[in-house]
């Protein structure tokens, strides 16, 4: 069975994106490992290339700036990455630059990727989400987060990335299904220095919306404001993966969450009593569930 990791980049230094830890964190169980890295402005290709050289593949791309809705340009991005795969690879592991699997889930993934591997029926593999805001300390707990996507998918040229690459379709428009495992993405995007997010804030609106609603929705700060954007949350209790330790430890700025003050919407109030009481999971599903 041959594994394959996948992923894009740009400007990983200048925005603070964990895309090293998030590589090495799955490289253990891929063959190859193919980096999109896009026309940065910093060094990101340097830091890209001394990672690995005997596993990582690196393609460079340029981004169409022009491309300013939905997010269109990260699924090309995606797909760029998914193209240049071998093809004699099996499965297809992909990850975005600020997502990190915990190493303690790996043989958990593994295995599912033996087990389904000649299953004609199987697409990919479903994945749990941790969603870290403010600090290490926290996860998102409303029903903004989504709690599961797909980040193992076979080699097949049908499938495709879609919307603003947080998933997976395929022909045209049609669910992948998939396996859910126990396993879990560590989704850091949302925990960085409040000056770094706030240039990232700035800048990465620009794939999804134009400069009248950035100058409208974007507020001008010299930092990002974490509280203001919060409504609920949760302190996280595990531990974290072992390539993201020396990144926590040199984390340089303050946040703090009473999660007494906990605001939740009456949305998540009609999900939980669906889910606790009819076993109802609504919301948002880009996939068909199998056994």
């Amino acid at each position: 069975m041959k594994v394959s990791g996948f992923t894009f980049i740009r400007n990983a230094i200048t925005y603070d994106y964990p895309v090293e830890e998030a590589i090495k964190s799955i490289l253990p169980i891929c063959d190859e490992f193919i980096v999109a890295v896009g026309n940065s402005s910093d060094d990101t290709h340097s830091k890209i290339e001394q990672i690995a050289p005997d596993k990582i593949k690196i393609i460079d791309t340029i981004w169409d700036d022009s491309l300013r809705e939905g997010g269109r340009v990260l699924a090309v991005e995606t797909d760029k990455a998914f193209a240049a795969i071998s093809e004699d690879t099996d499965w297809c592991f992909y990850i975005q630059g600020d997502e990190v699997v915990h190493e303690k889930y790996l043989d958990t993934i593994y295995q599912a990727m033996q087990k389904t591997k000649d299953r004609k029926d199987i697409d990919g593999l479903l994945f749990k989400y941790l969603h870290f805001y403010g600090s290490y300390d926290f996860v998102g707990a409303s029903s903004k987060w989504y709690k599961h996507e797909i980040r193992v998918i076979k080699n097949n040229p049908k499938i495709y990335s879609y919307r603003d690459a947080q998933g997976f379709r395929k022909n045209e428009d049609e669910k992948l299904n998939v396996i859910p495992i126990d396993a879990y993405i560590y989704h850091y995007g949302w925990v960085k220095d409040p000056r770094k997010m706030q240039k990232k804030q700035e800048t990465f609106h620009k794939y999804w919306h134009d400069d009248r609603w950035i100058d409208q929705n974007v507020v001008k700060s010299s930092a990002f404001d974490y509280e203001m954007h919060v409504k609920e949350l949760k302190r996280f209790e595990g531990s974290h993966p072992r390539v993201m330790l020396d990144r926590i430890n040199q984390k340089n700025w303050q946040f703090d969450y009473d999660i007494s003050i906990n605001q939740k919407s009456l949305k998540d109030r009609i999900k939980n009593l669906m889910s606790r009481f009819f076993g109802v999971e609504l919301g948002y599903k880009n996939y068909i569930l199998k056994r």
